[in-house]
C-alpha cells in the first residue's frame, strides 16, 4: 500500500527540540532551507523522501518512528467519530483529518471526547429516560475510559517505568522462571520486610495485603503465572510508587478515580515488564519467531501476558514488530485493547463478526489463524485463542475470553504461524471491517447494521441475505 503525504511538523518540532537547535541550525544539518523547514513543522508543507533520510542519517533514528504511532491511532479515532451521522454534512477529505490530527493533535482528543460524550448520553437517554435525574454527568467520559486511552495514545509504553523494571528484574536475575516465586518472594521480605504467606482460604481473592503487619496473603491455587504477577504487582506498589505516582499525576486525569485506576494500570506495567524484562524479552521473541506457546514456557508466563508484554515493545531505538493485541469476552466486547499496527479497533460496538477472535470460543487449546483485509486494503496475519481464568476448583467462576493478536503481512515472515500460508494470493484473505456501524462494505451477509454513512435501500419485491441493500456512494 502506497505511503500518502507525510505531515509530521509537530515530531520535526519535537526532534529539534529535544536537539536544541534553532531552525536554521537544523535546516542547515538536514539539507534544506530555514524557510522550507518553518513550512514543514507548520504542517504547511509535507516531508520529502530526501528530508526523511537526512534525519534518519544525521539523527540515527528510524524513520517509521516518525511516519506512525499516535498519529495513526489519534486519525482512526478522529476519522470514526466523524463518521456519526451528526456530521453528515461536513465531508472532510482524508487530508483534512490528517492536518488536524497531526498540527491540532489536543483540538481531535477534545473532539473525540465531546463525541464519547455525545454518544454516552444519546444512549442513556434512550435507556434511562425515566431515571435521568440520577445523573449527574452523563456526558463525560467514564474513569476507565480515560484512562484506557492514556495508554492507547503513549503507544502502550511508558519507558521511564520499563526501565525500572528491567533494571529490577536483572538485579534479581529473573530469567530463570524456575525459581522466580522464591526470588520474589525473598525480594519483599529482605527488602521491604513483607512477609509472604499461603491461604488457602482467599477463595476468589489472588493477592491480600495487609500494611499493619506487612503480611501478604496469597491464593496457592493460583496459577503460577498469575501469582508471580500478583507478586510483581506487590513489588510496584512498594519499590516504583514514587515513580507511578509521579507519572499518574502527569497525565493530568480530570477524577480521582481516573487517577487511581491508572495507578493500578501502572502497577499491572511494571508487574509485566519486571517478569518479561524488555531487551531479554524482545531478543527472545524474534529468536522464536512469536511462537507465543515458547514464549509462554520459556518465560513462566500466560499467553495474556506475553501477548500483551509483545504490544508494549515500541522502546526508542529498540522497537519490536508492531503488533494488535485484544481481548474479547463471549459477548464481543473489547475488554482489553492496543494496536501499533494500522489496525484500530472500534470505540464503540463489538467487532467485525468475520474476525477470527470469535470463532476461538469453538477451538478450546488452539491457536487459530487467518489472512484478512480491511476496507483499506491493509492486509493482516490474524491469531486468536481462547484462555480461560480462576482460581480453581469444581465451584469457582471460571471467566473466558479470546485473546486476538497479529500483525501486518509485511512483518508475516517474522512469525512462525504465517510458515504454510499462501501470503500472495488474494483469495487467501477474508474481508473484515473494524465494526459494523463504520464499516465500507457493501457486500458483508455477516453485517450486524447498516453503516452510518450511507443510505439503506429497501427492495419489497427481493429479498437477499439482508433485507436491504446498501447504495452505493
Amino acid at each position: 500500500m502506497a505511503i500518502g503525504k507525510l505531515y509530521i511538523g509537530r515530531k520535526i518540532r519535537e526532534l529539534r527540540d529535544a536537539h536544541k537547535s534553532t531552525q536554521s541550525k537544523f535546516a542547515e544539518r538536514i539539507g534544506i532551507s530555514t524557510s522550507y523547514l518553518n513550512q514543514i513543522e507548520n504542517n504547511q508543507r509535507p516531508v520529502s523522501a530526501s528530508v526523511l533520510v537526512a534525519l534518519a542519517e544525521k539523527f540515527e533514528i528510524n524513520i517509521s518512528e516518525l511516519s506512525s504511532g499516535e498519529g495513526d491511532r489519534l486519525l482512526s479515532a478522529l476519522s470514526e467519530a466523524l463518521n456519526d451521522p451528526i456530521f453528515d454534512n461536513l465531508n472532510m477529505t482524508a487530508q483534512e483529518l490528517k492536518l488536524v490530527s497531526q498540527s491540532a493533535p489536543n483540538m481531535a482528543h477534545a473532539l473525540i471526547r465531546a463525541h464519547q460524550g455525545f454518544r454516552r448520553n444519546s444512549e442513556q437517554l434512550a435507556s434511562l429516560s425515566d431515571s435521568l435525574g440520577r445523573s449527574a454527568s452523563l456526558a463525560e467520559t467514564t474513569p476507565f475510559e480515560e484512562v484506557r486511552d492514556f495508554f492507547h495514545f503513549v503507544d502502550n509504553y511508558i519507558h521511564a517505568l520499563d526501565i525500572e523494571a528491567e533494571k529490577l528484574s536483572q538485579e534479581l536475575q529473573l530469567e530463570n522462571s524456575d525459581r522466580r516465586y522464591t526470588q520474589l518472594c525473598q525480594f519483599l521480605e529482605q527488602k521491604h520486610q513483607i512477609q509472604v504467606v499461603s491461604d488457602k482460604d482467599s477463595g476468589e481473592i489472588l493477592r491480600q495485603f495487609d500494611p499493619l503487619t506487612s503480611t501478604l496473603r496469597m491464593n496457592p491455587y493460583a496459577a503460577p503465572s498469575t501469582r508471580d504477577f500478583q507478586l510483581g504487582l506487590q513489588i510496584a506498589q512498594v519499590h516504583a510508587s514514587e515513580l507511578i505516582e509521579n507519572i499518574a499525576k502527569n497525565a493530568n486525569f480530570r477524577t480521582q478515580e481516573a487517577f487511581e485506576i491508572c495507578k493500578i494500570g501502572l502497577q499491572n506495567y511494571f508487574a509485566g515488564a519486571l517478569l518479561l524484562p524488555y531487551t531479554f524479552f524482545h531478543s527472545t521473541a524474534a529468536e522464536l519467531r512469536h511462537d507465543l506457546e515458547l514464549l509462554s514456557v520459556r518465560f513462566g508466563a500466560s499467553l495474556e501476558q506475553v501477548c500483551h508484554r509483545l504490544s508494549t515493545l515500541q522502546r526508542p531505538g529498540l522497537k519490536g514488530v508492531p503488533v494488535f493485541f485484544a481481548r474479547v469476552d463471549r459477548a464481543g466486547n473489547i475488554t482489553k485493547r492496543h494496536s501499533a499496527a494500522r489496525l484500530q479497533f472500534a470505540r464503540f460496538g463489538s467487532a467485525c463478526p468475520l474476525w477470527n477472535v470469535h470463532e476461538a470460543f469453538e477451538t478450546h487449546d488452539r491457536i487459530i489463524r487467518q489472512l484478512a483485509e480491511t476496507p483499506d486494503g491493509a492486509r493482516y496475519l490474524c491469531l486468536a485463542t481462547q484462555i480461560s481464568k480462576g482460581t480453581g476448583g469444581f465451584s469457582r467462576p471460571q471467566q473466558r475470553y479470546a485473546l486476538a493478536f497479529g500483525c501486518e503481512i509485511s512483518y508475516a515472515h517474522t512469525f512462525i504461524y504465517s510458515d504454510d500460508l499462501d501470503l500472495s494470493a488474494r483469495a487467501s484473505f477474508t474481508p473484515i471491517g473494524v465494526s459494523c456501524r463504520i464499516c465500507e462494505r457493501t457486500q458483508c451477509p455477516q453485517r450486524a447494521v447498516p453503516p452510518l454513512m450511507q443510505k439503506i435501500q429497501v427492495d419489497h419485491n427481493s429479498r437477499a441475505t439482508l433485507p436491504y441493500s446498501i447504495a452505493k456512494s
